[in-house]
């Protein structure tokens, strides 16, 4: 008796995911899709490799040029910074940031695209890194 109500419970348990999985449409990262259209960036930071921001200043997005210019203190190692997004709900990012990124090539801006929840709107944002005069 026990294994059969084991088995029962175990059932609907996996008929509630199958049924869960199938309402919802979900991207290839297992993100859920939804109607949101908004696409951008709200915030930037700027990390070194003690995980402290680098930002002399807040960064100045420009979410019509899709720009994000940020200045980091003199002397900052630019081959191990960290970036963080904060996008619009639903909002995701790709290329997936997995860990520090080099940034030493300041005539080459790195870009990010920022897909909105509704996965058919992108926006490619130009991240311009420039370092403070020396004191």
């Amino acid at each position: 008796m026990k294994k059969y109500i084991i088995s029962i419970f175990a059932l609907i348990i996996a008929a509630f995911a199958w049924v869960r999985c199938t309402d919802y449409p979900i991207d290839e990262d297992g993100l859920l899709i939804t109607t949101r259209a908004q696409c951008y960036v709200s915030n930037f930071e700027l990390l070194g490799t003690d995980y402290q921001t680098v930002r002399t200043k807040a960064a100045v997005i420009d979410t019509t040029a899709q720009t994000i210019d940020v200045e980091v203190f003199y002397g900052t190692d630019l081959k191990n910074l960290w970036p963080q997004f904060t996008l619009v709900t639903d909002a995701k990012l790709d290329p997936k940031i997995t860990g520090f990124v080099d940034f030493s090539n300041l005539t080459t801006p790195k870009q990010w695209t920022v897909v909105a929840g509704n996965r058919k709107i992108k926006k490619t944002y130009t991240v311009n890194v420039t370092v403070q005069a020396k004191p």
